[in-house]
């Protein structure tokens, strides 16, 4: 089910961040945007080699003023045993955002995001604007690990059309023209851009 231009469903839950528990809700992403990042499960296959992509650009989202919040059905205390692990044991050490614990499934579920009768999640990344609502969502089965530079793309357009107004043309990346959304807009685009699409 696409959540696009929904609101951010709300949650209370445990999580691990930086060596430490706490707890998490959606009201600590008002104002912000926000990725949220479901994983199948620790101590996996796939999931290991994303989240430390994910923690290598942690610094470019971070920049842009973005939240990441990576979610499984795991409790807190197998993420605190996760990122303790090093990353040559199959762990994905010191990994710098926060991993709440589903352990419910109440998040997965409400994202619709569980794989059903398995018990995880697929693979769900959301992109949530400063005023709590999902502009973009990708979903992966479990073989299929997530581009991390898509997302930051993603950031960059949903960025770049909340300050222009205009809208991201195919393989649009920043630094790039946008388009206006109109009849005109897109003659004008395509005029000089469809050789290069």
């Amino acid at each position: 089910m696409a959540l696009i231009n929904t609101p951010i469903k709300p949650f209370k839950a445990n999580a691990y961040h930086n060596g430490k528990f706490i707890t998490v809700t959606d009201q600590d992403l008002k104002g912000k945007w926000s990725v949220v990042f479901f994983y199948p499960a620790d101590f996996t296959f796939v999931c290991p080699t994303e989240l430390v992509a994910l923690d290598h650009r942690l610094d470019e989202l971070t920049s842009r003023g973005v939240e990441v919040l990576a979610v499984s059905v795991d409790s807190q205390f197998t993420h605190a045993a996760w990122r303790n692990t090093p990353v040559e044991k199959g762990g994905i050490g010191p990994v710098r955002y926060t991993m709440i614990a589903d352990v419910s499934h109440a998040i997965t579920k409400a994202y619709d995001v569980e794989v059903e009768g398995a018990a995880v999640s697929y693979r769900g990344t959301f992109l949530i604007d400063k005023s709590g609502v999902v502009r973009h969502q990708v979903v992966n089965d479990l073989p299929l690990g997530r581009n991390m530079d898509e997302l930051i793309r993603m950031v960059d357009a949903l960025q770049f059309f909340e300050a222009n107004g205009e809208v991201c043309p195919a393989g649009w990346n920043k630094g790039s023209k946008g388009m206006k959304a109109d009849a005109a807009g897109v003659a004008s685009y395509l005029a000089e851009n469809a050789s290069k699409l």
